[in-house]
């Protein structure tokens, strides 16, 4: 495969640009809610009509307003439709010329949309992310091509330090700092990991990219090992995702047949090869060093760092580890200069971010929004507040490693330094919103209960700090604790933050510690408020 190769397969396929086209979405809350039936209904009354021949439908992946859906949109009017069943097929097939259609449309002007900044998100819902070849008439693997012929590896690192990326798994660690200790750590061979095991309760932001644009996550991993030197590469995907692991396959499968993976890639001298790792439902994996250990053979269990993998990780070698949404940015910074994505965002949160808008609210979905915009813009103005219009009482950010942050500082910037100041963090893009029924004593044992059945048992602190802690905030919910079981909650909470291995155990008291922090009269109300705190 060469440029020209490529140049040909996308001017080939942007003819078909130009016919009709219905676009069907095909992620996996569209699928569920019965998508695909829609589109074989749809190819049904086409060839009745005697339309096939004139009208491409396609299976797309996400087009973002989940709840809403089965989602469906037409080109090149552009005009989408929410709710769809396999009996509007008609009226849709109708509307192609015009005529009428009683199935109910979205507004395209909504905040929901206009509010956005699609970066990683632009190809989704656009294209079949089960042809290689959508991928290579969007501009898919010409920022590769670019990469291998034309730059240096210390110059694609410089491009990303520049950039200001930070890793979108939930730590936000420079990406180019990383890649930089990983590209002058020496080993005999280096790695490159992607980091698919999305865990979050209420997360699916990286589940939505894997299955509505792979390839870009293929390029965007082809390019970092070419960065740090790495000619192996995996992409470790929790077992709950079938969909995403299948469309990975048939991506991987199919950049190897082009040559865009696999030896002397462009015809040149790098080689790399990506292999699928499933994870079976270990939420602890999505820790790197338990990742590592799991993609070894080993038990998924976190050993202590330093070394960092970056140094020593997958079988002592030097080892690169990005999540999804990290390698699904490269291409767009490279193909538009550091400075572009530098100047979205904030001053230390450069660029966008993914969330999973889920919970009490009315457009549940996908979004990508520019880093520093307000929590209150995300809930109020995309996400269209409560279903039934009741007051939102509070967001949680970043699953059972983040905080439940109040209503009242709803107009908190959403980047990480910001969050990490009111008790939560970025994390990998959940965002819960609660109503003013939701009892936060009840989200708070919720997670613990969540990260107690996922240690992974290894240290105390956390195998044993969590149970304690889901028992004693049973206790609260029973109205059976005394005020003083307050401050024992804190002090174990502080005990665990200081003293567990790995993440899990330290973040796992902070919807805890939160929810103590900004609505403790709830846990007052649950125990008296006269409670004993002296014993």
């Amino acid at each position: 495969m060469d440029l020209h190769e490529l140049e040909t397969i996308a001017e080939r396929e942007q003819n078909h640009y130009t016919r009709q086209r219905i676009l069907c979405c095909a992620a996996a809350g569209c699928q569920a809610s019965g998508s695909l039936e829609i589109k074989r209904r749809l190819e049904t009354v086409l060839t009745a009509t005697g339309k096939l021949a004139e009208v491409d439908v396609i299976p797309v992946g996400c087009m973002g307003l989940c709840g809403h859906g089965p989602l469906l949109r037409i080109e090149p009017s552009g005009e989408m439709f929410e709710h769809v069943t396999p009996a509007d097929a008609e009226d849709l097939v109708a509307a192609l010329d015009g005529g009428p259609c009683t199935v109910p449309r979205c507004d395209r002007n909504a905040p929901f949309f206009t509010r956005q900044l699609p970066i990683v998100l632009r190809h989704c819902g656009r294209i079949n992310p089960e042809r290689i070849e959508d991928y290579i008439a969007v501009g898919g693997y010409r920022t590769l091509y670019h990469v291998i012929h034309e730059m240096t590896p210390a110059e694609v690192i410089n491009v990303i330090t520049r950039s200001g990326l930070r890793g979108r798994g939930g730590a936000g660690y420079p990406t180019g700092l990383k890649w930089a200790t990983v590209a002058k750590s020496p080993g005999e061979r280096k790695f490159v990991i992607c980091n698919a095991d999305e865990g979050d309760p209420g997360a699916f932001m990286d589940r939505s990219v894997l299955e509505s644009d792979p390839h870009l996550v293929l390029e965007g991993m082809a390019i970092a090992a070419y960065a740090v030197g790495a000619e192996q590469g995996f992409i470790y995907v929790r077992g709950e995702y079938p969909l995403a692991i299948d469309r990975l396959q048939k991506a991987i499968v199919q950049a190897r047949r082009l040559g865009l993976l696999g030896a002397q890639i462009f015809e040149s001298g790098f080689n790399f090869r990506i292999d699928i790792r499933v994870g079976a439902g270990a939420f602890v994996c999505g820790e790197e060093t338990a990742l590592i250990a799991s993609i070894e053979g080993r038990r998924g269990q976190p050993r202590p760092r330093p070394p960092y993998p970056a140094e020593s990780g997958l079988w002592g070698m030097p080892t690169l580890i990005n999540n999804v949404e990290t390698f699904a940015n490269i291409t767009a910074i490279i193909e538009n200069g550091p400075e572009w994505f530098a100047n979205i965002g904030t001053e230390k949160s450069k660029g966008t971010k993914i969330f999973a808008l889920t919970g009490k609210i009315r457009n549940t979905g996908l979004i990508e929004v520019p880093m520093g915009i307000t929590l209150r813009e995300i809930v109020e103005e995309i996400g269209g507040g409560t279903p039934d219009g009741s007051p939102v009482k509070a967001v949680q950010t970043g699953g059972p490693s983040g905080g439940c942050i109040p209503a009242s500082l709803f107009d908190t910037p959403v980047d990480y330094e910001s969050l990490a100041a009111v008790g939560s963090i970025m994390g990998s893009g959940g965002m819960v919103v609660m109503d003013e029924h939701t009892n936060m004593v009840d989200v708070a044992r919720f997670y613990m209960e969540f990260c107690k059945e996922e240690s992974c048992g290894k240290c105390i602190p956390c195998r044993v700090g969590t149970v304690q802690l889901f028992n004693m905030l049973t206790k609260v919910r029973n109205g059976q604790a005394k005020g003083s079981d307050l401050v024992k909650i804190e002090e174990l909470c502080e005990l665990m933050r200081e003293t567990s291995l790995c993440g899990l155990g330290q973040s796992a008291p902070n919807p805890v510690l939160s929810t103590l922090h900004y609505f403790r009269h709830e846990y007052e109300q649950l125990i008296g408020a006269e409670g004993d705190y002296g014993s």
